[in-house]
């Protein structure tokens, strides 16, 4: 695998755009991990003054310079972006709502800064751009007709990537990484974090919300932003390896019976008997006229009803391996980082796995 440092005599810098939510955070600590110089955009003032105070969610983030500003102000993400050779915009609207109102505007002013300072853009994508009709394996070229409102605008992103790239005077470069479910220690935004388990809370139960043997695609947050950061590095080094207007999947885990997220959640807390729960959607569709979050969640339904797997063999061809942490692992470390499992509970599960699998293998 390639080296992720880049190529500069001195350090090539980032601005994050959204750094405060999972991905964004999550290429800051990988980017400052590699040799960048990471600066990040918050409408905190007492932002780095959180980091300093030693908060879980924040760890790794202690060399992020930090301006204050607003994604949605043009001035403020021109003026963050000066100098930099990558913008990463992984700023989403708040509470899952309002994406036409805000996604598109935000993302107008990070797309604005990189053409005003010659960066490349970076951009987060998911499946939400495609319905069922697509098929169950994925590539960059399968039809994009998406069910949801959500899943229209982010197809309308996308195609302001293209239109930024095809100006004759001032293209813009950019990079889309489509990816399946996040989860990681700090995920805010996914499913995970939000309806599967309890952030802070030690485990009592876990919550599926999709048919347990329909397959599911899952992206450890810490592997998809190492592939970003790889793909990056290639980009100072060979500037002719990736389009213009870059489009790429990555597979993570697909987990062909999608329910065994689940099951190694409850095989990370040591407790063969952890009760796993359906997602009570009945409920969410009865309180979704009352409940403005619950109808966005509703609207995604489908996607845990039918197999969407990102085929990831164009991205082997740029970085030759995809990152990737065993499921267990990851989940496990997961778990701990969202302060749901002790270190020495996970210890435990972990040291009582591998006495399970050494018998298995034995017998």
């Amino acid at each position: 695998m390639s080296s992720t440092k880049p190529v500069h005599s001195t350090p090539s810098r980032a601005l994050i755009v959204g750094a405060t939510g999972g991905f964004g955070a999550q290429m800051a600590r990988t980017l400052l991990a590699q040799g960048w110089a990471v600066h990040a955009l918050t409408r905190h003032a007492d932002m780095a003054e959180q980091v300093r105070s030693g908060t879980a969610s924040w760890r790794g983030l202690e060399a992020v310079q930090w301006h204050l500003g607003d994604a949605s102000v043009a001035a403020d993400v021109r003026q963050a972006a000066q100098g930099a050779q990558v913008i990463v915009h992984a700023a989403n609207p708040p509470r899952y709502q309002r994406w036409r109102e805000l996604a598109l505007p935000m993302l107008a002013n990070s797309v604005a800064a990189a053409r005003e300072v010659g960066a490349r853009l970076v951009l987060p994508g998911n499946v939400y751009n495609f319905g069922p009709d697509a098929g169950e394996l994925l590539n960059e070229r399968s039809p994009q007709h998406p069910l949801t409102r959500k899943g229209a605008v982010r197809v309308e992103m996308e195609q302001m990537l293209r239109e930024a790239g095809a100006s004759k005077t001032q293209p813009v470069r950019s990079l889309v990484i489509r990816a399946g479910d996040f989860f990681g220690g700090h995920s805010p935004a996914s499913w995970f974090g939000n309806l599967m388990v309890k952030p802070g809370k030690p485990l009592r139960e876990v919550v599926y919300p999709g048919v347990p043997d329909v397959g599911h695609n899952w992206a450890y947050l810490p592997d998809v932003a190492e592939a970003v950061a790889l793909l990056l590095a290639l980009d100072l080094r060979e500037p002719q390896r990736l389009a213009t207007c870059e489009v790429l999947h990555f597979e993570g885990h697909w987990l062909p019976q999608g329910g065994e997220l689940a099951q190694a959640v409850r095989r990370a807390s040591g407790n063969p008997r952890l009760p796993i729960k359906r997602l009570p959607w009945w409920v969410l569709t009865a309180l979704s006229p009352l409940v403005p979050l619950f109808r966005e969640i509703r609207e995604m339904r489908y996607l845990w009803q039918v197999p969407l797997r990102l085929d990831n063999r164009k991205l082997l061809s740029l970085i030759w391996q995809e990152p990737h942490t065993p499921l267990d692992e990851a989940v496990r470390t997961s778990l701990i980082e969202m302060g749901c499992l002790s270190r020495t509970a996970a210890s435990d599960s972990s040291a009582a796995a591998r006495s399970a699998n050494a018998v298995a293998s034995v017998a």
